[in-house]
């Protein structure tokens, strides 16, 4: 749990729901006020007044991320509302799969417009005030898709590793300037993207369902490993333990991906509509 949250102001993106609701409101069990940004207006305003019927403060506000100037007005606002800016979690994402072959332009577009570019958004917006004021912490929610090969998910894998990229980077640009910057990269984790993504020419459950015995972390317990992982600073805060594994694997072994990888492929493809082939 990240120490001394009394009257730090934080904005979390995303945070009507899943992962974005979790972190809401274990930062406002620990004292720090809650800006609660999410798309849809009526779950962020349900997430702040959950948070304040339970003697905590947050906010609620409308903010598109893949819209920069709303990002941009959301930090600026916050800052000037508050007189500082202490944390920053990027997290909003959304997900659509598919054999590459299968998926539009448009699609890929969505994908990367919310979850790299309403990123981007936001850790800029973030690190000019944080630059300016002399501290700060921007916290970004990539995947262990961001660590990791991720076929048939190919534009999200694609947005996840751009998050895991601009953190890493911007960290040592930051850490002279008084700015920390952390990317969480999740493993399974139960939040609505299971439920509200997209996935063209297959079954949903072949290409998003944990593999073998892997269990779904619940939100909660997610949201206490990442603030523990910021309280600590860490630069990757990469869980559970199977996320960290195939992250080791990957990096000193990528031999093993490139053979295990085409025979997972074609047994799903064996599920690939009709109309889709080409």
């Amino acid at each position: 749990m990240v120490d001394s949250l009394d009257e730090k102001i934080a904005i979390v993106t995303g945070g009507g729901s899943g992962i974005g609701e979790a972190i809401t409101r274990e930062l406002a069990r620990g004292g720090a006020r809650v800006v609660v940004a999410d798309l849809d207006e009526k779950e962020a305003e349900r997430v702040a007044r959950a948070v304040t019927e339970h003697g905590g403060q947050a906010t609620a506000c409308r903010v598109d991320v893949s819209r920069e100037h709303e990002v941009r007005h959301l930090v600026k606002d916050t800052a000037s509302a508050y007189g500082r800016l202490d944390y920053q979690f990027n997290n909003a994402g959304i997900a659509i799969g598919g054999d590459a072959r299968d998926l539009t332009l448009d699609q890929w577009r969505r994908v990367l417009d919310t979850d790299l570019y309403g990123i981007l958004y936001g850790t800029l917006a973030a690190y000019g005030v944080m630059v300016n004021q002399g501290f700060g912490h921007i916290v970004n929610t990539s995947s262990g898709a961001g660590l990791v090969p991720t076929p048939l998910n190919t534009p999200y894998s694609t947005a996840k590793h751009g998050v895991v990229g601009l953190s890493r980077s911007l960290r040592l640009e930051g850490a002279d300037l008084g700015v920390k910057v952390s990317v969480v990269c999740p493993g399974y984790v139960r939040t609505k993207i299971f439920d509200t993504a997209v996935v063209v020419g297959m079954p949903k459950e072949l290409v998003h369902r944990p593999p073998g015995r892997i269990r779904m972390m619940e939100a909660a317990q997610a949201a206490r490993v990442i603030l523990d992982g910021v309280a600590r600073n860490q630069a990757v805060i990469a869980f559970p333990g199977y996320t960290r594994w195939a992250w080791r694997v990957s990096c000193l072994f990528p031999g093993i991906l490139d053979r295990a990888a085409p025979r997972q492929i074609r047994v799903i493809r064996r599920y690939r509509t009709a109309q889709d082939r080409t």
